[in-house]
């Protein structure tokens, strides 16, 4: 299989493709929403993977409360290392001993990087050969809500082409970058490190962002042949020659690069956009949250160690995120978080209209969101389960669907004076928002639709 990669000086607009009939019964397109966003070209550096940090941070801290014997082990080996190299995050609120004690929730900022390792470089072609190789873009970028009780988490993925103002930043030396009205979200790292995109996102969202990490493209490998792979499901077959994928429809376990590979592709998926992709690449964080969570993993010490290794050996967390009983805190509020619940959102944006390869926030949208998240109730998308067509919804088969019961309607809990308890009242977010919940499952909407 080829491992060519997309040239990372393309930047040429992508037509769109016209939509086909889906390849069967048991997918239909993702619901479309009524903002069309303009389509971008390629950036600098090629899009390294997307949404695998959502999970990292619980995955080490699972280790931590899962058995006695290995949380002692890892508690006391892992979490030294985990905190070399830890990143003081700047304009950020002290955290409290107790997570619980922050007001409004907890935000956790993720972010992703194309650094180019000399153990991976090779992979990546001119992307780590040329001018550029030695520089590091934040292409993934994520913010993490988890609400107060009732407990929700909610994912937030900002596009790496979002234009936004970057804010003068301290470095890690201790020298100070100027601020800059409008520069590409993904760049902020080059300019001032982690603490620089965490600054970033806070001044654009209004949120204090306590805790943050990092991961690199060597680190996806690393993590998701720790966790022996994860099975895709793609609703047509994709074909992308800048990324080394050629692959029939069906579902499909991959792992290491070719799981890379899948998470890079713009061209075999959806209109052939990076706002396709990010769809695409939320099928794969779905897949893998849910084996995250399953018995196969939990239930394992063994798999658990290798994960939490795998993970405090590939990540660059902020000093707040380093201690241990942080960790244990965060895996403690969302493990029983229920998969409903669990939401993944792209911050809404319209086209930039002095570029048509860039977006700007739609901040009418923005602001809904923020404040949806502020009042912690329960989230209706109304959007697309996906933008510009990079994935398909699966319906539920006959068989795999419970019997409903006469009341499927959740009731509110009696109060002991038998007046029913309210009830949340769920919020409909603009349909600009597109997202969906751990509890969907969709297909990758791939290039080669109708071929089979």
């Amino acid at each position: 299989m080829s491992r060519g990669f997309e040239s990372h000086t393309l930047r040429r607009l992508r037509e769109p493709r016209p939509r086909e009939d889906p390849v069967s019964q048991t997918t239909k397109p993702a619901k479309r929403g009524r903002h069309t966003v303009a389509r971008h070209g390629e950036l600098k550096s090629p899009h390294p993977f997307a949404l695998l940090m959502r999970f990292v941070g619980i995955v080490v801290a699972v280790v931590l409360v899962s058995g006695a014997g290995v949380a002692a082990y890892a508690a006391i080996d892992l979490t030294q290392s985990f905190t070399n190299g830890a990143v003081a995050l700047e304009g950020q609120d002290a955290v409290p001993p107790d997570i619980g004690a922050i007001e409004g929730g907890v935000n956790l900022f993720l972010a992703g990087t194309d650094a180019c390792e000399p153990e991976y470089a090779g992979y990546f072609g001119d992307r780590c050969t040329g001018a550029d190789a030695s520089g590091e873009l934040n292409d993934v970028n994520m913010l993490v809500h988890i609400s107060d009780a009732p407990r929700r988490v909610t994912v937030i993925s900002f596009p790496r082409d979002l234009m936004l103002p970057i804010p003068s930043c301290t470095r890690e030396d201790g020298s100070e970058t100027s601020a800059m009205s409008k520069q590409p979200i993904n760049s902020a790292y080059t300019v001032g490190g982690l603490s620089c995109v965490v600054k970033t996102v806070s001044q654009l969202s209004g949120q204090n962002i306590p805790f943050a990490a990092k991961i690199t493209w060597g680190g996806v490998i690393e993590l998701t042949n720790a966790v022996g792979g994860v099975e895709v499901c793609l609703a047509s077959g994709i074909r992308d020659k800048y990324t080394g994928i050629d692959w029939p429809a069906g579902n499909r376990t991959i792992q290491g690069v070719e799981a890379l590979q899948f998470l890079r592709t713009r061209h075999g998926v959806g209109d052939g956009s990076d706002l396709g992709r990010i769809s695409n690449q939320q099928q794969y964080m779905s897949r893998l949250g849910r084996k995250l969570m399953s018995e196969d993993v939990l239930s394992n010490p063994a798999t658990l160690y290798k994960l939490a290794t795998t993970a405090v050996d590939n990540i660059t967390p902020s000093q707040s995120l380093a201690n241990p009983l942080t960790l244990v805190q965060i895996a403690l509020a969302v493990k029983n978080v229920p998969f409903d619940e669990i939401t993944f959102l792209q911050y809404p944006v319209v086209g930039d209209p002095s570029d048509p390869n860039k977006v700007v926030p739609d901040e009418a949208a923005a602001e809904a969101l923020w404040a949806a998240l502020a009042a912690n109730q329960p989230l209706v998308i109304t959007g697309e389960a996906g933008s510009n067509d990079g994935v398909v919804v699966v319906e539920p088969t006959p068989s795999a669907t419970t019997s409903a019961t006469p009341d499927a309607t959740p009731s509110a809990t009696p109060t002991p004076g038998g007046t029913p308890a309210p009830t949340d009242t769920a919020i409909e977010l603009p349909d600009s928002i597109n997202g969906s919940t751990l509890a969907q499952e969709t297909c990758s909407n791939g290039n080669l639709r109708g071929t089979g």
